[in-house]
């Protein structure tokens, strides 16, 4: 790091021995750095100590120097703390050196989070500066039993990555899991909390993921009062939450600011939305192409009005303008802002205006996959295994009707249910089936039926980590 032009290095004359100031530009706070430890160092420029294990006992203890302070005794450890903005101060003659905490480096104010708007509540997000995070955690959160558990990450990034949790609430064997599964990674680098989260979730076979994200310090906050496991990565205002289950997609902050009848209504339109969104144009595909006899007289007739100068098969015409519409969608979300969403309203209205009237595409698909976009945004944390059953029960209907609906149906509660999170199975408490579905599930009851009900996630049904396992061995995937 030499050679490096951020690379800082002043020497310094103090108590009769040479003395290194290694800093990294960018990474301190210059006004820091001169009020909390070049001002307090004259103070040994004229004195003369007998030995330089005498002057970093002295420098170590005295009250001069208020900055955080940590020993440093490897040449790696050095390089750490620089990257992490520390000032290390090295003694010629002394085995030890001394970092000190002066941080200081620019970042993203602290804004409302783009993916998870509400309509009351906070208004605050993660930003990119793991440190800020912590604090806005701990701002709402002021427990003593609230830790945060550094780890350092990426073999040359050097990450870092912190374990937020009540010691009270969280359970020892999802901790200790959590730690394993962490300590597996061996990536160059972790740029975002994406990279880890394959770590974490041992089910790649599976389109649902028993990790979370968000990016409101609120909702963390929330979560870990539940026994959950937070993970603050540097670099990213995501946060990963786990073990997550199901049932949580369908949750959101508004539904406890809200009044209870209101909140579970919201509830039960997200899980009918979520149906919606990949079921609607298989079933719609399956019916009209195989099972045309379940459909009104009349309905039936504008269907076939609409679809007889379409030159695909219904199957086909679906598959096309399902990837039409995900090619608009992909173009409005890599463009600018600014242009972005109107690229995407104006290329929806042209484009499909246009299939329509060249007879490339029937009137009812298009409305199909109107609705099916919609009712896919309702439930945005599930939106890309969405896109994937929607192609597959797409093919199931068309090839084979309702039978291959029915199919894929059971496929996919198969899949769910086999899906164990840190000892907790994922669909819980809807599977098995625990009482809390009809308090927080589906439904959610008032803060005064809340309040003292407010159980633990380990205390799940079908739950294996009540109590931490005795074998060290992981209980669950």
């Amino acid at each position: 790091m030499q050679n490096s032009s951020d690379f800082i290095n002043k020497p310094l004359q103090l108590g009769g021995f040479r003395c290194e100031l290694l800093i990294c530009e960018g990474m301190v706070s210059i006004s820091t750095l001169a009020e909390l430890i070049i001002e307090p160092l004259r103070e040994y420029r004229d004195q003369v100590y007998p030995s330089a294990q005498q002057l970093y006992v002295e420098l170590t203890t005295a009250d001069y120097l208020a900055a955080d302070q940590k020993i440093v005794l490897t040449t790696d450890e050095v390089m750490q703390f620089m990257m992490s903005g520390f000032a290390v101060l090295l003694i010629d003659g002394c085995d030890k050196g001394i970092a000190m905490g002066v941080q200081g480096f620019n970042f993203r104010s602290v804004s409302e989070p783009s993916g998870e708007q509400n309509m009351r509540g906070s208004r605050e997000g993660f930003v990119e500066a793991a440190r800020i995070n912590l604090t806005l955690v701990r701002r709402r959160m002021k427990s003593p039993t609230l830790k945060f558990e550094y780890l350092s990450l990426g073999t040359k990034s050097k990450t870092d990555v912190f374990l937020v949790y009540l010691t009270d609430k969280a359970s020892p064997a999802v901790l200790k899991k959590l730690r394993r599964r962490l300590a597996s990674v061996k990536l160059e680098a972790i740029l975002d909390s994406g990279y880890i989260t394959p770590f974490l979730d041992r089910h790649s076979v599976s389109l649902f993921s028993g990790v979370g994200s968000t990016e409101r310090p609120d909702t963390l906050c929330g979560k870990i009062m539940e026994g959950r496991v937070g993970i603050i990565v540097d670099g990213t205002p995501f946060a990963l939450v786990a073990p997550y289950l199901f049932s949580e997609n369908f949750q959101s902050m508004d539904d406890y600011t809200q009044r209870p009848y209101y909140a579970s209504f919201i509830r039960c339109l997200k899980f009918f939305a979520f149906l919606i969104s990949f079921l609607l144009p298989g079933s719609y595909v399956a019916v009209v192409t195989h099972h045309p006899e379940l459909i009104h007289r009349e309905l039936l007739q504008n269907i076939i009005e609409a679809q007889k100068n379409t030159p695909f098969p219904l199957m086909v015409e679906a598959l096309i303008i399902h990837v039409v519409f995900e090619i608009m969608r992909e173009a409005g979300l890599r463009l600018p802002k600014a242009i972005g969403h109107a690229v995407s309203i104006v290329g929806a209205i042209v484009i499909g205006d246009a299939a329509v009237s060249t007879g490339l595409v029937g009137t009812p698909m298009v409305l199909i996959v109107a609705l099916t976009a919609v009712s896919s945004f309702v439930v945005p944390n599930l939106y890309e295994p969405v896109i994937i059953l929607k192609f597959a029960f797409i093919l199931l209907g068309g090839l084979l009707g309702i039978y291959g609906i029915s199919l894929g149906l059971v496929v996919l509660l198969l899949n769910l249910c086999s899906i164990n999170t840190f000892g907790i199975p994922y669909t819980s408490p809807i599977s098995p089936f625990g009482h809390s579905v009809f308090r927080d599930v589906f439904f959610r009851v008032g803060w005064r039926q809340l309040q003292n009900s407010r159980s633990k996630v380990q205390n799940m049904p079908g739950s294996s980590i009540r109590t931490a396992p005795k074998d060290g061995r992981e209980q669950g995937r």
